[in-house]
C-alpha cells in the first residue's frame, strides 16, 4: 500500500493563446508544489480554447507527439518541483489519426504513461468525434513515485464502467481532467442541476468502487461559436465515501489540495465490500449494446 500523498488540481482558464497558456500552467504548477502537491493534475486539454466548439480542419494543426513541446515543457516543471505532473494533450499519433490524451510525468521528469479518452461525446458545441478517435489503450491507473493514479476524461466521467475498470487496476485515485460548461442560453433554467448530476455522478463512481475521486475542470467563456461556452469550474476531490474534501469556484482560477491516503479506501472497502460481492459470472450482457 502506498503511502498518503497530496493531489493538487489546477483550474484554470484559457487566457488567450496556447503560449499564455503554457507559461500560466507552468506558473501554477510551481506554486502547487510550494503548498506542498505531489501529483499534479491540469484541465482538459488546457493548451488551447476548446476548440471543438466548431469544426474546422485547420485546428489539426495545434495537435502534437506524446513527446511534443507542451509535454517537454512540463518534463522540465516536474523535474525541478519533483512532483508528477498529469498532462492533457490533442495528441497527433499519426497523419489523420489523433486523440485526447492523458500522459503522466514521472516527478524526474520521464514519461510515466498515457491514457487515451475512450468515450468521445458528440453535442452542439462539443464536436469532439470529429477531432478524436475513440481511446485504443483500455482503462489505466499508472504506478507512480506518489501513489497509483488512474485516468480517465470529462465525458468518461458518465459511464459506471470506466471508473470501475480503472479502479480494478489499482487506483488510489481517478483523476478526470475535465472541459465542462453550460451553454449560456441553458443555464438559468438547467445550470444548477447539470452542475449537480455531474458531481453526483462522480461521487457515486467513490462510494461504489472504494476510491478517490478529483475532477479538474477549466472556467471563462470561450466564445468562439454563438453564444460559446461557460466553463463552470466546480472541480472537486472526493474520498470514498464520497465526501467532498475539496471545491472549487463557478468562475476563478486556483489550486485545490487534499491528502490521498489508500489506507482509509481499504478501510473503506472493508466496510462496503463491494468488490468481493460483484457476481462477475452474472454480467456478461453488459457488453452488449441493450437489452438481453
Amino acid at each position: 500500500m502506498t503511502a498518503p500523498f497530496t493531489l493538487g488540481l489546477l483550474q484554470l482558464k484559457y487566457p488567450g493563446s496556447p503560449k499564455a497558456s503554457l507559461e500560466n500552467a507552468c506558473a501554477m504548477l510551481e506554486k502547487a508544489a510550494s503548498k506542498g502537491v505531489q501529483v499534479a493534475c491540469l484541465p482538459e486539454l488546457f493548451l488551447t480554447d476548446y476548440f471543438c466548439q466548431r469544426i474546422d480542419p485547420s485546428v489539426f494543426d495545434l495537435a502534437e507527439a506524446v513527446d511534443g513541446p507542451t509535454t517537454q515543457a512540463l518534463q522540465k516543471i516536474a523535474k525541478k518541483t519533483g512532483m508528477v505532473i498529469v498532462n492533457s494533450i490533442f495528441e497527433k499519433a499519426a497523419p489523420g489519426l489523433h486523440y485526447n490524451t492523458v500522459v503522466v510525468i514521472e516527478k524526474d521528469g520521464s514519461i510515466k504513461g498515457t491514457y487515451r479518452k475512450m468515450h468521445i461525446p458528440h453535442d452542439p458545441l462539443f464536436e469532439e468525434k470529429y477531432y478524436f478517435a475513440p481511446g485504443d489503450q483500455g482503462f489505466k491507473s499508472h504506478k507512480t513515485s506518489a501513489g497509483n493514479i488512474g485516468t480517465l476524461i470529462c465525458w468518461d466521467q458518465w459511464y459506471p464502467e470506466a471508473a470501475r475498470l480503472t479502479a480494478m487496476q489499482g487506483a488510489d485515485v481517478i483523476v478526470y481532467p475535465t472541459a465542462i460548461g453550460w451553454h449560456p442560453k441553458e443555464k438559468a433554467e438547467f445550470g444548477e442541476s447539470q452542475v449537480s448530476a455531474w458531481e453526483t455522478a462522480q461521487r457515486a463512481h467513490a462510494i461504489a468502487n472504494g476510491v478517490y475521486v478529483a475532477a479538474v475542470n477549466r472556467v471563462g467563456l470561450e466564445k468562439t461559436v454563438g453564444d460559446g461556452l461557460e466553463f463552470f469550474g466546480h472541480s472537486f476531490i472526493c474520498d470514498p465515501f464520497g465526501r467532498i474534501l475539496a471545491m472549487g469556484s463557478h468562475d476563478k482560477e486556483e489550486i485545490l489540495t487534499a491528502k490521498i491516503d489508500p489506507a482509509w479506501s481499504e478501510k473503506t472497502r472493508r466496510w462496503w465490500p463491494f468488490f468481493r460481492d460483484r457476481r462477475v459470472d452474472a454480467y456478461g450482457d453488459i457488453t452488449k449494446r441493450f437489452g438481453n
